[in-house]
């Protein structure tokens, strides 16, 4: 987003219309917007927030908006006009109004909010708001592009939880959430495992014997298809003979009838032809004749009136000059007595001249009499001042304080200490936390274990026998169901006859159906019972799998702990032998310590601030003195020069006698008097010019006039020659063409007959005469078309319906069997596929359940914002450690919490907040312009904005000097920075700028360095 222009009105100081060009501002690549405090820097900021995103930083929305509008104005505007979109070429308009309600003054009206699209400088409304057009909440906007006052720290002090939430929201992180997508795969494996085993139960019924028997059967029935096919052959070639000659016979019959119908429409045909030779001639050499005519009496007619318009206005001209004539005459005269008059009005302008400086005169002499007390007073109080400086001054050089520094690492010692020992105790818990959890694990797994049957040695030896096992009894179930199938035909069994399946005449042992029927029930149990079985081992080795996962995270929790109490206890050590050498034995020695400490810098800090307060009056009664003894000096000079003027102006009054009884005159009867004569003299000028121009004008018209006359007359009368000529020639073409009746031939000119269209059917019709004749003789001599027989065609094709149908049955029959036999095929070589699929299916659901617990709770996109936290962090560190010199740098734990690395203590980490308020604000404006450079690049844009309202008053001169250098460099990273500040420092760097100054009648105003 880059600013354009901001209007405001109305708007907390902004009581009238201020417009905001950002245009040269953001060319410069640094600004500045700079002003006293209270002066409305910071609203501009809060004029864009409201005009973006409808609320401001300071206010709610709701109850608060009242305090929003100047109490001076009834109505609040805002337009913001701002470039966004990829690369910044959509420029948009921002527009945000909302008024007091006219019958309560504390009430505002709801306000309205709206948003456009510049498209060639035309607003085009949109239905997006700001959130969309931007690309970033409010939030974010306000951490990556508009830091408001009191809100630059806000990210550093986040929480890690919404801090990793940012970074999902900015950087589309959801992406990475896999939890769900993981889920949705584990669910859809399992349905296809379900699916896979309720295919596999429909080929129980499959059998190799019975699929031999479909193939005998097949190869019978395909000698009985090929000889129908043969006798169909015979019988389907002379039918195709006899149809060819029986739609040449067809075309026959249908083009003798359309012969017919051709002959009856030729009477119609020969008066179209005559009809259209008619028209034809009339449009085209009578036509154009006829139009010339029309078209001259129209201009005949144009010429005569315009000669009779002419004619009057010859009159009207006469009679208009000679009053115009007249009229100058009498105000020429009166213009020729202006220079006596003019003399008159310039000694009464010095009349009043005189009298101004007169009162001029007046009140300098009595400012004079009124400084000199007042020029004591100041003196008086001027010693006073100079005396309290050097007693404070004295008495703080002997006041003795321990340094910043040294107190502030004091500080931090104590913050450390304490958080330490919390750290410690909190470790503590946590590691009896995880070993309680670790033993309930381990309990849980000692419970499954002892399900494992004695002659097992794990759960997937197990899970091996058992599968062998049921595959063992699917196959002799299958073997019961052969025999079954075959003891279907033990009825059919007679003794010393064949046997209807294998032929024997001996059967020594026949199958007993019902034992079986009997023992394929048990074996169907068993394999039940056998996946009940499978199933439940599955279960108990997924959960078996997923506590040891468990155990593995816990132990590696506790060691994690265990690594980090014995971090916490070196530093305590460390601290408690620091704290030794300086003569510090605990902790609250330690705290007795800082707070001396701090007393007697407050001490000194209020002396140094009532020496600095007395200096400030000291300076204010200084520049007071040099004021008001420079006052006397003007008034006097002005007494001198005043009385002076006067006696000039008195010399050049060119008639005294006339101006002598003004002097005591009011000034506005005197100004009356000057206007009155001065307003007399302009009107009689203006007057005599603008009646010469009128005349002129008008002896102007009048030759215009008689010119047009001559002209009007001079066509009318070539006109009506031209028009006999062309009646002749019309007359001598009728008569040449054969046209006796002129209204008739009128009548053919306007005829709506489209002489194309009727050419067209005509010539078709004669075509379609020659083709159907010629077609005709044709199939007359085509061989058998004379001869044909109807009837005897018939007969033949019933015979040829009837040999299809056989064929088609018997093929049939044939596909049925063939499909059969294939089909059954397919689903032998199909059970073995899926048996594989479904092999694979069980190993896919056991790596995508170990997934699923590895993805749930969003842990691989907090995992994935802690790397883009790293990546920020290191961006940040190549400015924070150039504005601390290489002292400090950031860091970002596992657990996305700041830490500071301080190399002049060799190296050892602290927590951010331990920072000085200026270090704070460094910090911060690091990761801010790191923050903003990730969104620039991810919103795939050459140039950004950044805009800071925080944080200069904290930082000393060397720090300042710093920080600035660092956001001139952002110029050459096509960054475009904007500060608001009231630091005097930056207003001296800065060269381009905006200056706020809050007027006490007009509100805040806005003015710039390059105007």
């Amino acid at each position: 987003m880059i600013p354009v222009k901001l209007e405001i009105q109305g708007l907390y100081s902004y009581k009238d219309t201020q417009v905001i060009d950002f245009e040269q501002l953001t060319a410069a690549g640094l600004f500045g917007i700079f002003g006293a405090v209270g002066s409305g820097k910071s609203s501009i900021l809060e004029a864009i927030m409201l005009a973006l995103y409808g609320s401001t930083e300071r206010l709610s929305d709701r109850g608060e908006k009242n305090s929003m509008l100047n109490l001076q104005r009834d109505h609040l505007l805002i337009n913001f006009e701002f470039k966004g979109g990829k690369n910044n070429v959509q420029t948009y308009l921002a527009r945000y109004s909302a008024k007091r309600n006219k019958k309560n003054f504390d009430d505002v009206k709801p306000a309205e909010h709206t948003f456009y699209e510049l498209i060639d400088g035309t607003p085009v409304p949109l239905d997006q708001r700001g959130e969309a057009i931007v690309g970033m909440k409010k939030e974010h906007f306000k951490q990556t592009v508009i830091i408001p006052q009191g809100k630059f720290r806000d990210f550093i002090d986040l929480t890690p939880g919404p801090r990793a939430d940012m970074m999902k929201e900015l950087f589309g992180l959801e992406r990475f959430d896999l939890a769900p997508k993981t889920g949705v795969l584990l669910k859809a494996v399992r349905e296809d495992k379900i699916r896979l085993e309720t295919q596999l139960n429909a080929f129980s019924d499959l059998s190799p014997a019975a699929l031999e028997q479909k193939i005998a059967s097949l190869k019978d029935l395909k000698m009985l298809v090929d000889d129908a096919r043969h006798n169909l052959e015979k019988t389907e070639a002379s039918y195709r003979r006899q149809e060819g000659i029986q739609k040449s016979y067809k075309k026959l019959l249908e083009y003798k009838q359309e012969w017919q119908k051709l002959e009856k429409r030729l009477p119609e045909i020969e008066e179209k032809k005559n009809t259209l030779q008619e028209v034809v001639i009339a449009k085209t050499y009578l036509r154009p004749l006829w139009e010339s005519i029309l078209e001259e009496n129209k201009e005949l007619e144009k010429y005569r009136v315009s000669a009779i318009d002419c004619a009057r206005f010859r009159e009207n001209f006469e009679k208009d000059i000679k009053v115009l004539e007249e009229d100058e005459k009498s105000l020429r005269e009166k213009s020729e007595n202006r220079p006596e008059r003019e003399t008159k009005i310039r000694d009464l302008t010095k009349v009043l001249e005189i009298q101004k400086l007169q009162n001029e005169l007046d009140q300098a002499e009595k400012s004079l009499e009124t400084l000199q007390p007042e020029l004591e007073t100041l003196s008086t109080a001027q010693q006073y001042l100079d005396v309290r400086i050097k007693e404070l001054e004295n008495e703080t050089d002997n006041l003795v304080v321990s340094g910043s520094i040294e107190l502030a690492e004091r500080k931090s010692d104590v913050k450390d200490w304490l958080q330490w020992q919390n750290q410690l105790k909190q470790i503590e818990t946590d590691k009896q936390k995880y070993e309680s959890a670790i033993k309930n694990i381990q309990d849980t797994i000692q419970g499954f274990l002892q399900k494992l049957p004695d002659d097992e040695i794990d759960f997937d030896a197990w899970k091996h026998a058992q599968k062998e096992l049921i595959q063992h009894l699917e196959i002799a179930r299958e073997h019961l169901m052969q025999r079954q199938g075959l003891g279907a035909h033990v009825h059919l069994l007679i003794s010393g006859e064949a046997c209807p399946l294998c032929g024997s005449e001996d059967h020594p042992d026949p199958l007993e159906l019902q034992a079986e029927v009997d023992e394929l029930g048990k074996c169907t149990s068993q394999i039940k019972e056998a996946k009940l079985l499978m199933e439940q081992i599955n279960s108990i080795s997924e959960t078996l799998g997923e506590q040891k996962i468990r155990l593995e995270h816990q132990q590696s929790m506790l060691a994690d702990k265990a690594k980090e109490s014995l971090r916490v206890k070196d530093n305590l050590e460390a601290l408690l032998s620091k704290m030794t050498g300086l003569g510090i034995s605990s902790l609250g020695a330690l705290e007795s310590h800082i707070a001396s400490s701090e007393k007697a810098v407050l001490e000194k800090e209020r002396m140094l601030n009532e020496i600095k307060t007395l200096r400030k009056k000291s300076e204010q009664n200084k520049v007071s003195h040099e004021k008001a003894h420079k006052k006397q000096q003007e008034f006097s000079q002005q007494t001198l020069s005043l009385s002076t003027s006067i006696t000039t102006k008195v010399e050049e009054i060119k008639d005294p006698v006339f101006c002598k009884p003004f002097y005591d005159k009011d000034p506005e009867v005197i100004q009356s008097t000057v206007q009155k004569v001065k307003r007399d003299i302009e009107e009689t000028a203006f007057k005599l010019d603008s009646k010469r121009k009128v005349l002129q004008e008008t002896r102007t018209k009048q030759a215009t006039n008689l010119a047009n006359l001559g002209h009007f007359t001079e066509l009318r009368d070539k006109t009506v020659e031209k028009i006999k000529g062309l009646e002749s020639e019309f007359t001598v073409s009728m008569e040449k063409y054969g046209f006796n009746d002129r209204n008739v031939l009128v009548d053919l000119f306007g005829s709506s007959l489209d002489t194309e269209v009727l050419d067209r059917e005509i010539r078709q019709f004669e075509d379609r005469c020659l083709l159907v004749k010629n077609n005709i003789e044709e199939l007359i001599l085509e061989p058998g078309v004379k001869e044909f027989d109807l009837n005897a065609f018939d007969q033949m094709a019933s015979t040829l319906d009837t040999e299809k149908q056989l064929l088609n049955q018997k093929q049939q029959e044939y596909t049925l069997l063939e499909q059969q036999i294939f089909e059954d095929t397919e689903k032998l070589k199909q059970k073995a596929e899926i048996e594989k699929t479904f092999e694979k299916l069980s190993q896919r659901e056991s790596s995508l359940r170990e997934l699923n617990i590895l993805f749930q709770g969003s842990g691989f996109v907090k995992y994935v914002s802690g790397i883009y936290l790293k990546e920020l962090c290191n961006t940040a560190n190549m400015r924070f450690r150039k504005l601390t010199k290489n002292s400090l740098s950031l860091e970002i734990d596992d657990a996305n919490t700041f830490w500071v690395i301080d190399y002049l203590n060799g190296g050892k980490k602290r927590l951010l907040k331990t920072l000085s308020g200026g270090q704070t604000f460094q910090a911060s404006l690091c990761l801010a312009l790191a923050l903003a450079e990730k969104v620039k690049a991810l919103n795939q844009a050459d140039q950004s904005f950044f805009f800071l309202d925080e944080g200069f008053g904290a930082l000393d001169r060397n720090s300042l000097r710093v920080v600035f250098e660092t956001l001139k460099s952002l110029r050459q990273e096509n960054r475009i920075v904007g500060i608001i500040s009231h630091v005097e420092e930056l207003q001296q760097e800065i060269e381009v700028y905006a200056k706020v100054v809050l007027d006490s009648e007009l509100g805040s105003q806005v003015s710039y360095s390059y105007r």
